[in-house]
C-alpha cells in the first residue's frame, strides 16, 4: 500500500472535516432541526447544491495546494540528502586518502631501496600490512552502512539468540580487553529471541566493545544487562570509564565523527562503528541514546524489537 504524502494527508483531512460540515449543516438545516428530514424544499437543495460547488473549488485550491507542499518538501528533502552525500564523499574520500598514501609510501621506498635492512624492511611491511588491514575494515564499514541505506529488502531476518551473539563477542574480545585490565560483566539471561540479522546485531554489541575497549580506559568495568518490556528488550551497556564530554554525545553517531581525531586514527577506528549501531539498532525496530553513566564513564540505551 502507497504511503501518503504530507500533502495528501492534509488535503484527505481537510475535505473531510469540510464534508461531515457541510452534511450536518443541511441535514439539521443550520442545527435548528431536531430530526432527518427529506430535502424537499427548495431553500434545501440550493443549499446543497451550493455545498458541492463550494466542495469542488476547495478540492481543487487544496490539491494544488497540497501537491506544491509535497513538491516543496520533496526538493527540500532532495537537497538535504545531496548535502549529506557530498559530505560523506568528502568524509569517505579522506579516510581512504590516509591508508593508500601509506601503504603507497611504504611500498614505493622499499623498491628504491632495494639494500635496505632487513629489520627495516620487515618493520615497513608491518606498517604497509596494518593500513592494508584498516583500509579493508573501513571499506567493510561502508558496505555494511550502504547495505542498511539502500538494500534493506536484502537483509535476511531470522529468529535469533542475542545472548550467544554477546557471548561470541566477549570471547573474540577478551584478549584485548585483558590487556588494559577490563573486566566485562555480562547480566544477559541465556535465551534473548529476536526476529533480526545476525551479522548486524553481531556488528551492535561488538562495536560497542570494541569502542569501550579502545577509549573507555585501563582498569575499568563493561557492564551489559537487558529487561524485557512488551514488545522490546531494553539494553544497557555502561562502562565506568573517562566517559565522553556533553558537547559530544549528540554527535558521536554522525558518520566518521571522531571526538580525538588523531587517537581515534592511531587505535585503527574507521569512525563508522557508531553510526553502524544506530542504524542497525533502527533497522531492528529499536531505539538508541548515550549518556553519561552514573559515577563516571559512559552509558548506552538502546531497543530491540522481539
Amino acid at each position: 500500500m502507497k504511503k501518503l504524502t504530507e500533502g495528501n494527508k492534509m488535503f484527505l483531512s481537510v475535505m473531510v472535516v469540510f464534508i461531515l460540515y457541510a452534511l450536518i449543516f443541511i441535514a439539521f438545516e443550520d442545527y435548528d432541526r431536531t430530526v432527518l428530514e427529506p430535502l424537499d424544499q427548495t431553500s434545501d437543495l440550493h443549499q446543497l447544491l451550493f455545498s458541492l460547488v463550494v466542495l469542488v473549488g476547495l478540492g481543487f485550491l487544496l490539491h494544488r495546494y497540497a501537491r506544491r507542499m509535497d513538491e516543496r518538501i520533496s526538493q527540500e528533502q532532495a537537497d538535504k540528502q545531496n548535502i549529506m552525500r557530498r559530505q560523506l564523499t568528502q568524509n569517505i574520500s579522506h579516510e581512504l586518502k590516509t591508508p593508500i598514501a601509506s601503504i603507497l609510501g611504504y611500498t614505493e621506498t622499499i623498491l628504491e631501496h632495494p639494500d635496505m635492512n632487513d629489520e627495516t624492511r620487515t618493520q615497513f611491511l608491518k606498517r604497509t600490512l596494518s593500513q592494508a588491514q584498516r583500509l579493508t575494515s573501513l571499506l567493510q564499514d561502508i558496505s555494511t552502512l550502504n547495505r542498511m541505506d539502500y538494500a534493506t529488502d536484502m537483509i535476511k531476518m531470522q529468529s535469533i539468540n542475542v545472548a550467544d551473539i554477546v557471548s561470541e563477542v566477549i570471547q573474540e574480545t577478551a584478549l584485548a580487553a585483558s590487556k588494559k585490565h577490563i573486566n566485562v560483566i555480562n547480566y544477559l539471561p541465556q535465551k534473548i529471541i529476536i526476529n533480526g540479522n545476525q551479522s548486524l546485531i553481531y556488528s551492535i554489541f561488538r562495536n560497542l566493545i570494541d569502542n569501550a575497549i579502545n577509549y573507555a580506559g585501563n582498569d575499568t568495568t563493561i557492564k551489559i544487562d537487558v529487561q524485557e518490556k512488551f514488545d522490546k528488550w531494553l539494553f544497557t551497556f555502561a562502562d565506568n570509564g573517562v566517559g565522553i564530554a556533553q558537547e559530544h554525545l549528540t554527535r558521536i553517531f554522525e558518520r566518521f565523527y571522531r571526538i580525538d581525531k588523531g587517537r581515534s586514527r592511531s587505535l585503527g577506528g574507521t569512525g563508522l562503528g557508531l553510526a553502524i549501531v544506530k542504524n542497525a539498532v533502527l533497522l531492528h525496530g529499536g531505539t538508541i541514546k548515550a549518556l553519561p553513566a552514573q559515577g563516571g564513564g559512559m552509558c548506552f540505551e538502546f531497543s530491540l524489537k522481539k
